[in-house]
């Protein structure tokens, strides 16, 4: 079974502006069938994981190209980056767009490859696993606070409860585990890990240690949606510091967390500086941090945690499916008053807070420090383009309804985003 993905429109529209496409993101996200599907019957399909085909492409790089002429999908480019000047050659001669789609799952080395080789011919776009608006078929576009956008989505989407939404938790957003519903999940996120260490990890000369970096892995699921800590990392996994920076570098660049920025603003004092970060997929983060159901993991220690994540990383999916670099960040200063995230766009903040409640009250409390930015007194002639608008806040909730609260705010139901 095929579920849409809203990424679709993005990949055709890219595949229309540039002589190649590459699709990256973690292992298991659905870029080959994403693709394949697009594709049809027309474009050609190769992969690189054939260790034959892979050897043909090293070897004979402008006899591989011949049999695989475009229209081509080059799966898993990453195994062969011999091909990609000869790549480059084709498009100069023949500019033609979307005459190549390849794919890739190891990021940290093919992005360099891929920028060096073919600058101003390629479109790249990342891939993430499903959201949940994919799942339940509404495709929503990127997340606003607007509420007319809201009152619109509020009419199709279907409520979820709370265990519902904590079972979505569970089980992450792997395609396969929605199109396989006999998949079962401790087999599977223990192959998926076991896969992700002995073939993109163990590649990393810089990770000599492949059960020490399993621990670093776990350490970091169960301090997702905190502030990073490269001390306390390093501490608890026995490595130094600038390896635990190194080897945090290594999940963002493969996809399997994000690092949410802090906001900065002259007119805000004693922010903090260290980023927040998140795992893309909480199915795998409660897998590493031995969550052995949904509903224990509902009652557990680490609910609102996860529960943030989730939040967090279903906002920043909706805006990479539309093509765009998530506006995301956070806010916290020294006095702890904190603002979960913030979109910031058009010259306008929206803070969002996210709560596992069902009726928070005084949610939205906190969005009132944010009111200097707004104040022309305090900015000068070099920094008034620093002054900023606050627009309509959010409350992601377990609400069933849209509400208005205090500070220009509504709740929001966590089934609308």
């Amino acid at each position: 079974m095929y579920i849409r993905r809203k990424i679709e429109e993005t990949v055709q529209k890219t595949s229309k502006t540039f002589p190649v496409l590459l699709l990256t993101g973690p292992r298991q996200s659905g870029k080959t069938t994403l693709l394949t599907r697009l594709g049809g019957s027309e474009r050609k399909y190769v992969t690189l994981d054939d260790p034959e085909d892979r050897l043909f492409a090293k070897k004979e790089p402008v006899a591989f190209l011949e049999r695989y002429s475009p229209p081509v999908i080059i799966d898993e480019i990453q195994y062969a980056p011999e091909i990609l000047p000869y790549i480059k050659m084709h498009v100069d001669k023949n500019k033609q767009n979307g005459d190549f789609w390849l794919t890739g799952s190891q990021m940290f080395h093919m992005m360099k490859n891929v920028s060096e080789s073919l600058a101003g011919r390629v479109g790249i776009i990342n891939l993430f696993g499903l959201s949940n608006s994919e799942i339940t078929g509404n495709l929503f576009n990127a997340y606003t606070t607007d509420k007319d956008e809201l009152l619109r989505r509020i009419n199709t989407a279907k409520p979820q409860t709370l265990p519902e939404v904590f079972e979505r938790i569970y089980k992450g957003g792997m395609p396969r585990l929605y199109e396989q519903t006999d998949v079962d999940l401790s087999e599977y996120f223990s192959s998926y890990v076991q896969t992700y260490l002995s073939r993109d990890i163990r590649e990393l000369t810089q990770v000599a240690d492949e059960l020490t970096f399993y621990r670093f892995l776990c350490i970091a699921a169960a301090r997702t949606g905190l502030m990073v800590n490269y001390d306390a990392l390093a501490k608890e996994t026995e490595i130094s510091a600038p390896t635990a920076k190194q080897w945090l570098s290594i999940l963002v660049s493969s996809g399997i967390v994000v690092l949410i920025s802090p906001y900065h603003n002259n007119a805000l004092k004693r922010v903090v500086k260290a980023p927040r970060m998140y795992f893309l997929d909480t199915g795998l983060a409660a897998h590493l941090t031995k969550w052995s159901s949904p509903e224990v993991l509902e009652s557990g220690a680490m609910a609102g945690a996860f529960f943030e994540t989730y939040v967090v990383s279903e906002i920043y999916k909706s805006f990479i499916n539309m093509g765009k670099i998530p506006p995301l960040y956070y806010y916290r200063d020294s006095n702890s008053k904190e603002i979960d995230l913030i979109i910031w766009q058009n010259g306008t903040i929206y803070p969002i807070e996210i709560k596992k409640s069902s009726n928070p009250t005084g949610a939205a409390k906190h969005f009132s420090v944010l009111n200097p930015v707004t104040k022309e007194s305090n900015f000068n002639e070099m920094s008034y383009h620093l002054k900023t608008e606050i627009g309509t806040g959010s409350v992601i909730c377990l609400a069933n309804n849209l509400r208005p609260v205090e500070n220009n705010s509504w709740t929001v139901p966590v089934w609308l985003i």
